[in-house]
């Protein structure tokens, strides 16, 4: 996740920049590759009415959401909501804007997806790495913080040790992302590509992909140095530290990269180098004991997808290259 939060425009300013030049950005980076690959307060984000629905007659959208308000857990219909665990510092995907309200590609996605069941989700902040044992603890019904569906992920699986380390959760993938890394404007130390990192130091958020690629790479670097990574709560912190000098490059998923080169500085700090790599879906994860919740999700997802809604959500953002044309549930590998 991505720059401090004294750098961020608000809603309507990131809207105006992602439409133009981002999407500009994305046209080029994605050709023949699919675009784009994931903190203590309580902050809740209630997007519209879950009686209000995208498109079509009222009776039909009312039977629409009848049939998905059914599938629910009763335990989610009783109380009205799906409490959401999301990491809220990632840009474009969810921040809080200038307003302190909570906004972005997720809690859209999430308000979307409330109204055609009939409950309202809300978000609430943690740090991306515990977002799952949040989900353990029952602290959150799902998370949904840009976060990559991997077959560790699912499994439960520690992506260092190789160790099995709980149960894992199920994925609803309803984006599709990859990584990129990113460095001073002007100043990209000779880095194009992961082989280029090594003998010099990276910022990312800690327990992302990004974190996972370079201490991959590490691996192959040889007699050329290791790679010093340095890992941070969040990826607003990570990008403080590189603007102030405190690393040669950052990293992070696509939009994110993006829309911090775009936005930070007034596009004057950062600069993405290289291609994106290693293009994954996004998530929404649930317990795995909560089969009935994952499957009511995705028979929602489906429903925007069909009627619109979940278009005009990626458009708005600037990131329609990332869509999917159907929910899959753990199609991550």
């Amino acid at each position: 996740m991505t720059a401090s939060t004294t750098r961020r425009t608000t809603a309507q300013k990131a809207r105006k920049t992602l439409n133009s030049r981002i999407a500009a950005v994305g046209a080029i980076a994605v050709a023949g590759t699919m675009l784009l690959t994931g903190c203590g307060d309580q902050t809740n984000s209630k997007e519209g009415s879950p009686k209000e629905t995208a498109g079509g007659s009222s009776s039909t959208a009312a039977a629409s959401e009848n049939k998905l308000h059914a599938m629910l857990p009763q335990a989610i219909k009783d109380k009205g909501v799906v409490k959401v665990g999301s990491d809220i510092a990632y840009p474009p995907v969810e921040f809080k804007d200038d307003s302190g309200k909570t906004v972005g590609i997720d809690p859209d996605i999430g308000a979307a997806l409330g109204k055609e069941l009939g409950v309202e989700f809300e978000f609430e902040n943690g740090t991306f790495d515990t977002l799952i044992t949040g989900l353990r603890s029952k602290r959150y019904d799902i998370a949904m913080s840009a976060m990559t569906d991997t077959k560790d992920r699912q499994n439960g699986v520690d992506s260092d040790t190789g160790k099995k380390v709980g149960e894992g959760v199920d994925f609803v993938d309803y984006f599709t992302a990859g990584v990129s890394i990113y460095t001073k404007k002007g100043d990209d130390k000779g880095i194009k590509a992961w082989s280029d990192l090594c003998g010099k130091k990276i910022v990312v958020q800690r327990g992302t992909v990004s974190e996972d690629l370079a201490k991959a790479e590490n691996k192959k670097c040889g007699d050329k140095g290791k790679i010093t990574i340095e890992p941070y709560d969040n990826d607003l912190e990570a990008q403080t530290r590189l603007r102030a000098g405190g690393g040669d490059a950052g990293s992070a998923d696509f939009p994110v990269a993006a829309y911090a080169a775009e936005t930070s500085g007034g596009g004057k700090d950062f600069q993405i180098v290289g291609e994106q790599v290693e293009a994954a879906p996004y998530g929404i994860a649930v317990a795995k004991d909560n089969a009935q919740l994952r499957d009511a999700i995705k028979a929602a997802l489906d429903t925007i997808i069909k009627n619109g809604e979940y278009k005009k959500i990626l458009d708005k953002w600037g990131v329609a290259a990332g869509a999917v044309t159907e929910a899959k549930v753990n199609g991550g590998s």
